[in-house]
C-alpha cells in the first residue's frame, strides 16, 4: 500500500522541524554543559599568582631554596595557562629573540648568548624569584613611605610652595611625584646607615679569586640592594640602590649618574637624578641630603647645577670638607639604570601585567622609553644600565663559594649578620621585626594575632644578665639551640659559648637602634630622640650603628622644633658622616 502523497508530504513537513529541533537542542545542551565545564575549571583552578604573592608575604619565614622552587613552580603553571589553546603554539612571553638595545651595555659583564638567555626564555627559574622577592618588599615599603607627614622638613614649605605656582614646565602630577621622590630619599637616608665605600679585610684571612675586576669589599657590589634594605645598613651605592628601586616601583625613572673619563672611559659615580617632567632632580646620597638648589633653595636641577657654579660650589663646607666636584666636571654624565636583565624581559613585562589591585608591583620597564626621556635631558652624554647590580650578584655568589670551602672565611663572611640572616635566625625576633618593620607593621594586629616589629625588638633585646648566665645555665643553652658535641673539649666550647654571647649583643643593640628608628617613623619624635640618644649612644652599647643614630637623634630634635640642639649634634668631624651633617646644620641655620 502507497502512502498518499499529500499525506507523506504532510508527514515530512511535520517531522523536518521536529528533527531539526532536536538537534538544536542537542547543540545548546552541548554548549550548556561546555560552559558549565568550563566555569567548574574556572572554580577549581589553582590561583598561582595568588601562591606566589602569599610565599613571598611569608618569604622570611621559609627555606629559602624551597620558597624559590614553589614560586617558580607556581609561575610557570600560571604561564602554561596562559598559553593553552593557543593555535600557534606560541607561548605568551616568548621575546621573539628581539633583545633590548640598552642591554647590549651589559655585555662587558654578561657574555652575549647569556645575556639572551635570560632576557628572552618564556620559563621561569629559580634565578628569577630575587627580582620578584625585591620588587615586592621595595613596593610594600613604597605603601606606608609616600605618605602624609613623612616629608623632609627642610623641603616642605618649597614643595608646598611649587604645588601652589609649579613652574612651566611641571604639572601638577609632576610636582606629586617629586614629592614622593624626596620622601622615599628621606627614608632611605634616615634608614640605611652609611659605611665607607670600601670595607676592611683581615690580612692573613684567604680570599677568593674574584672576577670582572672586583676587589674585596670593593664599592656598591659588596652587597645586593635587598641586602643592603634588610640589613639597613651600606656604602652610598648601596643607599643609590634602595632609592631607585623604591622610584622605580613608584614609576619614578631614576639614574646614577656618572662623569667619563677622556683617557680611559672609566665611570665615576657622583649623584641620582630622578626624572621629573623634562627636568633631572639631584639627589646625593653620600651627603643624605638632596643637593640645594640656588641660593640654597628647594632641589637643584641638573640644568641649575650645570649653570650655575655656585651650586656645586655652596657643597664645600669651608674649612671642614671640600666636595671633589665642580660646575665644569659635570657638564656632561652617564646616566646609569638600576635595572636587571630580567627587568627588561617580556615574561617579567606579561607578568606585571597580569597582577593586579593589592598584587600590583613593578617587575618591568619600558628601558627603551626610560632611556629616550633621560637621554633627552640636556648634559646627558648616554644612558647605560649600571653594571653595579650585576656585579653584586657575582660577588655573592664568588663568596659563598668560598665559605663553603673555608669555614674561617665563612665565619668572618657570615658573622656580621648572622643573628639575622642565618637560617636558624630565619623564624627569631630580629628576622620577624625587620620583615614587619619594611611592611610599615609596627603594632601588633590583635585581630590576625600578629605580634607588630615593635614587640619583636623588645623581645630580641635580652638583659645582660640573660647574655651573662648563657655560661653557667644549661637550659638558656638549650633554649638558644647551644649544644655541646661529644669529646668537645671545654676551651673550644666556651670559645663558641662567647661568639654566642657576642651576637646575642649584636642583635640586642640592632633591636634597639631599629626601635628607635620606628619610633621616629611613627611620629614619636621624643621618645626617639630618648631611644638614639641614651639607648643606642649608651657608653656600654656602642655598635656601628654610631654614627647613624647621632644623625637621626639629631633628624629627631629638629621634628621636635628643637632646631639648635639638632645644628649642635650635627656639627661632626665624622670622615663617613661628617660632610652631610654640617651641610644639613647650615640649611637649618638658615
Amino acid at each position: 500500500m502507497t502512502t498518499p502523497f499529500w499525506l507523506f508530504s504532510v508527514l515530512f513537513g511535520i517531522s523536518l522541524p521536529l528533527s531539526m529541533g532536536c538537534r538544536d537542542e542537542s547543540t545548546t545542551l552541548r554548549r550548556i554543559q561546555s560552559q558549565r565545564q568550563i566555569a567548574l575549571q574556572q572554580a577549581t583552578r589553582q590561583d598561582h599568582l595568588g601562591e606566589v604573592v602569599s610565599l613571598l608575604q611569608q618569604y622570611v619565614g621559609l627555606n629559602e631554596q624551597k620558597a624559590r622552587q614553589q614560586i617558580t613552580y607556581h609561575l610557570n603553571q600560571w604561564e602554561n595557562e596562559q598559553t593553552t589553546g593557543k593555535a600557534d603554539g606560541a607561548t605568551k612571553t616568548d621575546g621573539g629573540g628581539k633583545m633590548p638595545e640598552i642591554a647590549s651595555t651589559l655585555t662587558d659583564v654578561i657574555p652575549a648568548e647569556q645575556l639572551d638567555e635570560l632576557i628572552n626564555r618564556s620559563e621561569f627559574m629559580t634565578s628569577d624569584v630575587p627580582l620578584l622577592r625585591d620588587a615586592y618588599l621595595f613596593n610594600r615599603l613604597l605603601g606606608w613611605v609616600d605618605a602624609p607627614g613623612r616629608d623632609d622638613p627642610l623641603f616642605t614649605d618649597w614643595l608646598n610652595e611649587m604645588r601652589k605656582s609649579p613652574p612651566g614646565n611641571l604639572s601638577e602630577a609632576d610636582v606629586d611625584r617629586l614629592q614622593t621622590a624626596t620622601r622615599l630619599f628621606d627614608w632611605t637616608v634616615r634608614n640605611i646607615a652609611l659605611e665607607p665605600d670600601t670595607g676592611g679585610f683581615p690580612p692573613n684571612m684567604p680570599r677568593p679569586n674574584l672576577p670582572l675586576g672586583m676587589e674585596m669589599q670593593g664599592p656598591g657590589y659588596r652587597q645586593t640592594d635587598y641586602q643592603t634594605l634588610w640589613r639597613g645598613i651600606g656604602d652610598w651605592q648601596q643607599r643609590a640602590g634602595v632609592f631607585t628601586q623604591l622610584c622605580m616601583q613608584a614609576g619614578i625613572p631614576t639614574a646614577v649618574l656618572a662623569t667619563q673619563s677622556e683617557d680611559t672611559g672609566q665611570r665615576t659615580p657622583w649623584s641620582v637624578g630622578a626624572l621629573i617632567g623634562d627636568q633631572i632632580y639631584l639627589f646625593h646620597p653620600q651627603l643624605g641630603l638632596p643637593i640645594p638648589g640656588p641660593e640654597q633653595v628647594g632641589i637643584a636641577t641638573l640644568e641649575q647645577a650645570r649653570k650655575d657654579a655656585s651650586v656645586m660650589r655652596r657643597l664645600d663646607v669651608a674649612g671642614f670638607f671640600d666636595f671633589p666636584l665642580s660646575r665644569t666636571d659635570i657638564q656632561q654624565s652617564i646616566a646609569l639604570l638600576n635595572v636587571r636583565a630580567e627587568t627588561i624581559s617580556p615574561r617579567m613585562k606579561a607578568l606585571q601585567s597580569n597582577l593586579t589591585g593589592d598584587r600590583r608591583m613593578t617587575l618591568w620597564i619600558d628601558s627603551a622609553d626610560w632611556a629616550k626621556r633621560i637621554d633627552n635631558v640636556p648634559g646627558i652624554a648616554g644612558v647605560r644600565i649600571w653594571l653595579v647590580p650585576t656585579l653584586a650578584e657575582v660577588y655573592a655568589a664568588t663568596m659563598d663559594m668560598m665559605a663553603e670551602r673555608d669555614p674561617l672565611f665563612s665565619f668572618w663572611y657570615r658573622s656580621r649578620f648572622a643573628v639575622l640572616e642565618s637560617q636558624e635566625s630565619m623564624g627569631n625576633n630580629l628576622a620577624n621585626g625587620r620583615w614587619r618593620h619594611l611592611h610599615g607593621q609596627f603594632a601588633d594586629d590583635e585581630t590576625e594575632g600578629q605580634d607588630g616589629a615593635r614587640t619583636h625588638y623588645l623581645e630580641q633585646r635580652a638583659p645582660e644578665f640573660e647574655i651573662e648566665d648563657l655560661r653557667i645555665n644549661v637550659e638558656l643553652q638549650k633554649q638558644y639551640g647551644i649544644r655541646r658535641g661529644l669529646g668537645m673539649q671545654p676551651e673550644e666550647y666556651d670559645r663558641q659559648l662567647a661568639q654566642v654571647q657576642g651576637f646575642m649583643r649584636l642583635g640586642k643593640r640592632t633591636a634597639t637602634y631599629w626601635l628607635a628608628l620606628v619610633q621616629y617613623d611613627d611620629g614619636r619624635y621624643e621618645t626617639a630622640t630618648n631611644w638614639f640618644a641614651k639607648r643606642v649612644l649608651d657608653e656600654e652599647q656602642r655598635s656601628y650603628w654610631e654614627n647613624s643614630a647621632i644623625y637621626n637623634a639629631a633628624r629627631s630634635e629638629e621634628a621636635q622644633g628643637n632646631v639648635d640642639a639638632a645644628i649642635e649634634r650635627l656639627k661632626t668631624n665624622d670622615p663617613v658622616y661628617g660632610h652631610g651633617n654640617r651641610l644639613r646644620a647650615r640649611l637649618l641655620s638658615k
